[in-house]
């Protein structure tokens, strides 16, 4: 592993760790906040706080999920392959993150609760890092196990984002799918004082679909 692979991988330095701090600080005094990727879905990009514009947002013009993003093949920490058509059936919560970003670092201890609390009654979590599964293995294998994520945890390829993201490069993205396909919900950027109520409030009604 070269010098550059190894630096990459490596989340918690402590300029991310500074980092993340100071996007702590502003969220607590600006509301919802988020980090957007602009050099690229697969690489680490700069954090910048940027005010959603809605939490959640509307469904938009893609009510069910694609072929290309519920079939393609997705790596993930274990080494097993996942295909999001895999959990047809069940109520799914697609995440899309990255080990640098403060509000989804923010965002997944909720989603870990809710995938406890709700898996008994058909409830899913997918988290998918946009990061670059070569350069960011080790650190994303450390972050999920560091954040006690029991879901399944991988990475996004750049259609798969780019597709979901619909124009939209700003993380953490969560989407509340029904059993049946549809997206229901559409959450960018994290509150903590707004997201959490409104993803559960999305996840119960889902549930009762």
């Amino acid at each position: 592993m070269s010098k550059e692979t190894r630096k990459k991988s490596h989340f918690l330095t402590p300029a991310r760790l500074a980092l993340t701090v100071l996007v702590l600080s502003l969220v607590a005094a600006f509301g919802v906040s988020s980090c957007n990727s602009t050099d690229g879905i697969g690489k680490p990009g700069p954090i910048s706080i940027n005010p959603a514009k809605s939490a959640p947002a509307a469904p938009g013009s893609m009510p069910t999920l694609p072929a290309v993003v519920l079939d393609t093949e997705l790596k993930t920490v274990n080494g097993r392959p996942i295909k999001l058509s895999d959990y047809a059936g069940k109520v799914l919560v697609v995440n899309l993150w990255a080990t640098w970003c403060g509000p989804c670092r923010m965002e997944i201890p909720e989603l870990v609760k809710f995938h406890n609390e709700y898996r008994a009654k058909g409830l899913e979590v997918v988290g998918l890092s946009t990061e670059n599964p070569e350069a960011s293995a080790e650190g994303v294998r450390r972050f999920a196990q560091e954040f006690k994520m029991d879901y399944p945890v991988g990475w996004a390829t750049p259609e798969v984002a780019i597709t979901l993201m619909q124009g939209r490069d700003a993380i953490p993205q969560s989407f509340v799918i029904s059993r049946d396909g549809r997206i229901l919900k559409r959450f960018v950027g994290f509150s903590p004082a707004a997201t959490p109520k409104q993803l559960r409030d999305a996840i119960e009604e889902a549930l009762k679909g």
